[in-house]
């Protein structure tokens, strides 16, 4: 078996390549590891060398840019990070490296329980209505229609802060709608979802995207196609989309019980006039959200049920006293002599008897610190070999109402204290957060326990290992500059990721 000459390549100083993991008509797709970002896991997609002319250049980064501000603004929507041209002039572009099944996969082997359907559909008119509102393009407002919805190119994913998270892919062929474009009316898509206006080659608007939906969310519930061509054909296609009605779901299964209001909002988008269909995702999404109050109570019910008998009092056995918690050593400090009175966050070791424990101290004025006793807390943590290594070490509180606090930290991995901090928290998977009030500066006002994931877990300790034996080429303020550039751009990324949770009870998540 030939090896592939670009594993283990460095591209642009930054991106090393692991193996190829998929290819197509535009270019082949490779798993990397990001070494600015301590070898976090992305995808990198490269150009296919007989397109390398001007003008596929010229779309290629085109694609990049409207996948980047999509992904920007949806979370449902695939993000890329960055694009550029190799030292071959071959263009590519970095983006984020999905582990998951594609929504085919998922309803392969049964149709869908309507609350999981739900679920489902209203991530993908999110990402939907997001693309067909528009983005700036010089200026100009342009909506972005995707041209081949289809399981294939849905996403599931499972996440630990949203349950199921589900993204678009695939945003590459989606064309600007211009008035002044003369590309927009070219075929492209898959002919058992393309709409009839589609398959007529002519201008497409955000409903053709809704047709293909329907074909889809029929296919879901169902397991069957609701339009069936007598050959592969594009003739029979383009027959059986303008003049076979759809069948309905009684036909295909006698014993599904839906919603009237459901089999309609399917029927509707499978109109063969565009002008028949629901007008855009956010109408769909308004239809959806009456049906999923209904068929989301039980399983709400369900999770109140289990938050009530996790807080039932357990039954209680004398027992010796026994020694201080973690928690109560941590209220029981004091702020450092040799700190300032001012908002400032700093990591420290606190050292009992039975352990040691990782601590983040914060000052903060005191009303912030008691709004924020419901707060979402994010971490996560960016690594930096050289010119020093170096760990930024973030931690985010987010409430809705009054947004984030930013509480970032340098671990320097040259420092016994940066060296041990980075080992603890690796193996305890955790860490506390001291609150100081400002206006009550000398005991702690409260603490809260944030864990960090099993990856991040490893990285850590992977870095503090690697760390020892690196010479720094520079002063440790030239990676703290470097890591917070880069933060700088993680910032709407990771807001956008904690407003679309419901903060209305302590949670934790790590990036």
């Amino acid at each position: 078996m030939t090896t592939d000459p670009n594993n283990g390549r460095l591209l642009a100083n930054r991106y090393q390549l692991v193996e190829l993991v998929g290819k197509g008509a535009m270019g082949r797709v490779y798993q990397a590891r990001d070494m600015l970002l301590g070898g976090v896991t992305v995808a990198v997609k490269f150009l296919s060398q007989t397109l390398l002319n001007n003008k596929m250049r010229e779309r290629f980064e085109r694609e990049a840019t409207i996948c980047a501000i999509l992904g920007e603004k949806s979370i449902h929507i695939v993000r890329v990070r960055d694009y550029g041209v190799d030292e071959n002039e071959v263009p590519f572009y970095v983006m984020e490296f999905l582990k998951g099944e594609s929504l085919s996969d998922v309803i392969k082997p049964r149709s869908l329980s309507i609350s999981r359907f739900l679920s489902i559909v209203r991530q993908i008119c999110l990402g939907l209505e997001c693309a067909h509102q528009g983005i700036l393009i010089e200026g100009v407002l342009c909506p972005i229609i995707h041209r081949d919805i289809k399981p294939s190119n849905i996403l599931v994913l499972q996440d630990h802060s949203f349950g199921e998270l589900v993204k678009i892919l695939d945003f590459g062929i989606a064309k600007l709608l211009q008035s002044d474009s003369s590309g927009t009316n070219s075929f492209m898509g898959t002919l058992a979802y393309c709409s009839p206006e589609q398959m007529e080659g002519r201008e497409l608007d955000n409903r053709s995207d809704l047709y293909s939906l329907g074909v889809m969310m029929f296919e879901m519930l169902t397991g069957e196609m609701p339009i069936l061509a007598e050959t592969h054909s594009f003739g029979a296609w383009y027959k059986a989309h303008h003049f076979t009605p759809p069948k309905t779901f009684e036909s295909v299964n006698p014993n599904l019980k839906l919603p009237h209001v459901l089999e309609n909002l399917v029927m509707r988008c499978l109109a063969k006039a565009a002008s028949d269909r629901p007008q855009s995702a956010s109408e769909v999404l308004q239809a959806l959200a009456p049906l999923e109050q209904r068929f989301g109570h039980a399983r709400q019910l369900g999770q109140r049920i289990e938050e009530r008998l996790s807080k039932l009092p357990a039954i209680a056995i004398a027992q010796p006293q026994a020694a201080p918690s973690a928690d109560q050593v941590c209220r029981l400090t004091s702020w450092p002599k040799d700190k300032p009175h001012a908002e400032i966050v700093f990591p420290h070791l606190i050292r009992t008897s039975r352990e040691v424990l990782a601590t983040l101290w914060v000052m903060l004025h005191k009303h912030e610190i008691e709004n924020r006793s419901i707060t979402t807390r994010y971490n996560q943590f960016l690594f930096l070999m050289s010119p020093h290594p170096m760990v930024l070490w973030i931690t985010a509180l987010h409430n809705r109402e009054i947004g984030p606090r930013w509480l970032p930290c340098y671990l320097d991995l040259k420092t016994p204290l940066g060296q041990e901090m980075a080992r603890l928290m690796g193996e305890s998977g955790c860490y506390r957060l001291l609150f100081f009030a400002l206006e009550e500066p000398h005991y702690c006002a409260n603490v809260m326990t944030s864990t960090i994931a099993p990856a991040q877990r490893k990285m850590l300790q992977d870095w503090a290992n690697t760390s020892q034996t690196l010479v720094s080429a520079a002063q440790p303020q030239m990676s703290k500059t470097l890591l917070k550039q880069e933060f700088d751009k993680l910032k709407p990324k990771i807001l956008m990721k904690l407003e679309a949770i419901h903060t209305d009870s302590t949670s934790d998540i790590s990036g």
